[in-house]
């Protein structure tokens, strides 16, 4: 590789985002230009590493490639240094707080470094304003207070030149330090001008707004202190460099009593501590990460792996210890170092952090839940005509039910029996509750000891815990065959088969049990029973999938449901359940509707919900879907509002309001995460989606990373994948094109199986197009390339001939020549292939291929064959309503007849495309431009000029 190749590479990677990327693209480019002996070159590169390495989280290795500079320039004085010497000088401020940073390093090394700056920043006449800053740095972090003092106002009072910090960084120290000095009020004013000014250095405004999170706190300003906790979060949270301000973050969080989100923050980050950028930055990181693990509880985080260590589910107060030990090791190194307990002190404050002060909501996915309101007492609920009334109640509250103190077994058993099938869970547990407590320790009859056992098998059942429900269930069917109860044996029986079905692990029997329960009962059962059995074989064969038999034995089931109206709501909506399975909708609607109306009459919010849910899947008006799930929502029993604020949300969204579906799917995930639900991870995906509709990308871009890292964490790569999708196009919207781009690629070597070709080569096209868009035009076509080449290996020769058409523009941008060229042969060769196809995606692409090749043999000024690839072109692409694109051609055409001075033939067609283009647009000025420089060479300059004045074109256009 030549000097000129070496000197082109080191201008790309001085384009590269900071980061691991680049530090391994400089190193591998420092190994070849030291054997290429240009001591320029060398020097060069050493110093754009330094900068590397500083903002790409490696600071160690700044030290060295900083320490060659320095020696090289004071060895042998060459030209070149001389114009690099402002960046050195400025070096010396990146070593002088590096070095800090590492407690291995002795603090006379630190002074003296210090001294060199100041004696060189002396000699070359510059002002001392930036090495007392420094000065006042080291005094700082040793914890010596009148030094810093001193040093802050010689900072402050010495004038400013080309080698101080930005108006963003000098600022920012500034706050930092008053608001260590309990000055939080001048703090803000001193931020406030910097804040309103345009800031272009690449720490801000992220460190100065970290840096004003506590003052905002502390002066009252809550929503000032948010909006810059997320903002300044958004910009850091990819940065290895900036660990320390994360962790300054997760403190902020921990005090404004968002701990969920403080852990989250943990969680996303705790990796960095394998690979931390310095000490001082894991020490604060783990301070802060500790202090917010002791206020989550029992929780667990997912640590990824590292050398030597699986990835692993971690107890919170196991990892709060373990990184308690860590900061406290290392304040105490720091210390050594330094002969102060300085640090030692700081780290004990950011231990004990807790919540403090009033609630400042941070999170976009999870809010602080409000409790909810209670009905005082005498305020009686209002029942409305035909309704009955109905008292919502949150989950772990226990409505007060008094049982009748002379209420015998039997009969409290009855009671439980009938509350059971009424949704009447309160009395169903009063009652149980009393004959626990009175008769647990009675002489019972196997009859009455078998029904208590079938209503533990109903309890654990609505637990959810099928297994132990099957035990019971069992032992209550052998105690009622043994007593000889065969009608009660059977109703047990058919319960069984249920619960059996649920485990997936003996269906078949039982499928048996229900059916045979069912014939028992159809003969020996009275109607409420019969009913019963049916509607058990139903469900059975529900979950098995088995629509039209279910059906058919819900067809068995009379109207009236023997009598028992719950029940015959609840035959209604498996009714509309197993009519929605066979596509017959407005059956199913007639249905679920039904079901609907006897639940509202009995005052059953558990059959009105699944009721409502119903019907709002089977409407086909969103506004009509959307009434409906209110509704569900008004009767949904407090365990049922999650499933139907997720219903209600994907409703509301489906129907365009997607605002509103934003705080349904955000009090989802609250719910999700309040009771330790899982799916947060998925919902956090979905409301991630809804951000993105409504345009609040920021906010998207938050909750999609939480929703990654949790799908990872549940090792749903597939789902995990499409939200990183969703994330690289909410990226690009932000304008953040290189985390985009590392998304995008990470999905495209995720998707590297032969199976995935179509995904991974759409992948690297999106790639290739957010490239593009942001002129970096030869990374772009590389992309493109690539696309191309998985489109050809998926046989997909449409999207691969759209790909390298996508793939010359990228080169002809980028001024390859070359690389274009050799990029219009393989595409032509593609469309060779595709001609003669008449469907218009085909005729399309045809088209515009044959303008790209024209665009880059213009280029090459071969004007005719330019001109001859585009014949006819514009007429093809009007025969499919193309016609921005033909109109696009036409001016290409029209601007190829200019250059090969054909005017007369030029201006009848520029004319009749200037005429039929919407006014305003860019192709206007183009074309007006073009039919300026065509009547000029026409000799008909008036018209020109009159031309110039309608289009407000300058001379120099």
């Amino acid at each position: 590789m030549s000097d000129e190749d070496l000197w082109r590479v080191l201008r790309g990677v001085t384009d590269m985002p900071y980061g691991a990327g680049q530090i391994a693209a400089l190193e591998q480019l420092l190994r070849r230009v030291d054997a290429s002996d240009d001591r320029h070159l060398a020097f060069v590169t050493r110093m754009q590493a330094t900068t590397g390495y500083i903002y790409g989280g490696e600071p160690a290795k700044s030290f060295v490639t900083f320490s060659w500079c320095l020696s090289e320039f004071d060895r042998d004085p060459q030209p070149y240094h001389q114009r690099h010497l402002h960046h050195l000088l400025w070096h010396f401020k990146y070593m002088v707080s590096g070095l800090l940073k590492f407690p291995e390093v002795p603090l006379d090394r630190t002074y003296a470094v210090l001294d060199d700056m100041e004696r060189r920043y002396r000699a070359g006449g510059h002002s001392l304003q930036t090495v007392h800053k420094h000065r006042f740095r080291v005094a700082k972090h040793v914890g010596d207070v009148e030094a810093a003092a001193h040093w802050y106002r010689l900072w402050q009072t010495t004038p400013r030149d080309e080698l101080s910090d930005c108006a963003g960084c000098d600022p920012t120290s500034q706050v930092g330090y008053l608001a260590d000095t309990g000055r939080d009020a001048e703090a803000v004013a001193l931020a406030e001008p910097v804040l309103a000014g345009r800031l272009t250095c690449t720490e801000q405004p992220q460190a100065i707004l970290t840096a004003l999170l506590l003052p905002y706190l502390r002066t009252g300003r809550a929503e000032e202190a948010r909006d810059a906790h997320r903002e300044a979060y958004r910009r850091l949270r990819g940065n290895l460099a900036d660990l320390w301000d994360i962790g300054d973050h997760i403190e902020f969080c921990t005090l404004t009593g968002n701990e969920a989100r403080a852990v989250e923050l943990v969680e996303r980050h705790l990796d960095w501590l394998d690979r931390p950028p310095s000490p001082a930055a894991a020490m604060h990181f783990a301070a802060a990460a500790a202090a917010a693990l002791r206020q989550a509880g029992e929780s667990t985080l997912y640590r990824r792996a590292a050398e030597g260590r699986p990835a692993a589910e971690v107890a919170a107060a196991s990892l709060a210890d373990e990184l308690t030990e860590t900061a406290t090791a290392l304040a105490a190194r720091f210390d050594a170092r330094n002969g102060t307990t300085h640090q030692s002190e700081r780290i004990g404050r950011r231990l004990a952090v807790q919540a403090s002060g009033e609630h400042v909501p941070l999170s976009a996915s999870v809010r602080r839940r409000a409790t909810r309101p209670t009905r005082p007492v005498g305020d009686e609920p209002v029942v409305e005509p035909g309704r009955a009334a109905r008292v919502r109640v949150d989950p772990g509250e226990r409505p007060t039910v008094t049982m009748p103190a002379d209420a015998s077994p039997d009969d409290l058993l009855d009671l439980a029996e009938q509350s059971w099938g009424r949704h009447d869970r309160a009395t169903f547990r009063a009652a149980l509750t009393a004959f626990d407590d009175r008769f647990a320790s009675a002489e019972l009859p196997a009859r009455t000891s078998a029904h208590r056992l079938a209503l533990r098998a109903a309890e654990r059942g609505d637990e959810d815990d099928i297994g132990g429900a099957i035990k019971l269930g069992r032992a209550a069917l052998e105690l009622y065959r043994e007593a000889g109860e065969e009608v009660a044996a059977q109703t047990v029986a058919g319960r069984l088969g249920v619960l059996l079905t649920r485990s997936d692990e003996d269906s078949e029997e039982g499928l048996l049990l229900v059916r045979e329960a069912a014939e028992v009962l159809d003969r020996l059962g009275d109607a409420r029973q019969r009913a019963a059995g049916h509607d058990r074989v139903a469900l059975v064969l529900l979950h098995r999938e088995r629509w039209a038999d279910a059906l058919a034995a819900l067809d068995r089931i009379p109207a009236d449901a023997g009598g028992d109206r719950h029940l015959a709501a609840r035959v209604a909506l498996h009714r509309g359940h197993l009519l929605e399975q066979l596509n017959r909708f407005e059956e199913a609607r007639v249905a679920v509707d039904e079901a609907r109306r006897i639940g509202r009459e009995l005052g059953v919010g558990e059959v009105v919900t699944g009721a409502c849910l119903a019907y709002a899947r089977l409407v086909d008006d969103p506004a009509d879907a959307v009434a409906t799930c209110d509704e569900a929502l008004e009767w949904a029993p407090a365990d049922a509002e999650l499933p139907v604020r997720v219903a209600r949300a994907r409703t509301l969204l489906s129907a365009g309001q997607a605002v509103d579906a934003v705080d349904d799917f955000v009090e989802a995930v609250t719910l999700c995460v309040e009771r330790g639900a899982e799916g947060d991870a998925f919902l956090r995906w979905e409301l991630a989606n809804a951000y993105r509709v409504v345009g609040r990308l920021a906010e998207a871009a938050e909750v999609a990373e939480e929703a990654v890292l949790g799908l990872d964490r549940l090792g749903a790569q597939a789902e995990a994948d499409r939200c990183r999708h969703l994330l690289a196009g909410v990226y690009a919207g932000l304008g953040e094109i290189d985390p985009a781009l590392a998304l995008l690629e990470q999905l495209a070597s995720n998707l590297d199986g032969p199976d995935n070709l179509p995904h991974r080569a759409q992948v690297l096209e999106e790639a290739g197009g957010v490239l593009y868009d942001a002129d970096r035009d030869a990374a772009a076509g590389e992309r493109f390339a690539a696309a191309a080449e998985a489109y050809r290996l998926g046989d997909l020769p449409l999207d691969e001939l759209r790909a390298r058409r996508r793939e010359v523009y990228a080169w002809f941008w980028a001024e390859d020549r070359d690389a274009a060229l050799r990029a219009v042969e393989v595409m032509d060769g593609l469309a060779a292939k595709l001609a003669g196809q008449a469907e218009p995606a085909v005729t399309y692409e045809l088209a515009m291929a044959a303008e790209a090749g024209a665009r880059v043999l213009t280029g090459e000024n071969r004007l005719d064959e330019a001109l001859g690839r585009l014949t006819g072109v514009p007429d093809r692409l009007r025969s499919i309503e193309a016609f921005g694109e033909a109109a696009q051609v036409e001016i290409l055409v029209g601007e190829l007849l200019l250059y090969l001075e054909r005017p007369a033939e030029a201006e009848p067609l520029l004319r009749r495309v200037l005429g039929g283009l919407p006014a305003g647009s860019r192709q206007v000025r183009q074309t007006a431009w073009l039919l300026v420089r065509v009547l000029n060479l026409l000799d008909r300059p008036a018209e020109a000029a009159a031309l110039r004045v309608e289009h407000n074109l300058d001379e120099d256009d």
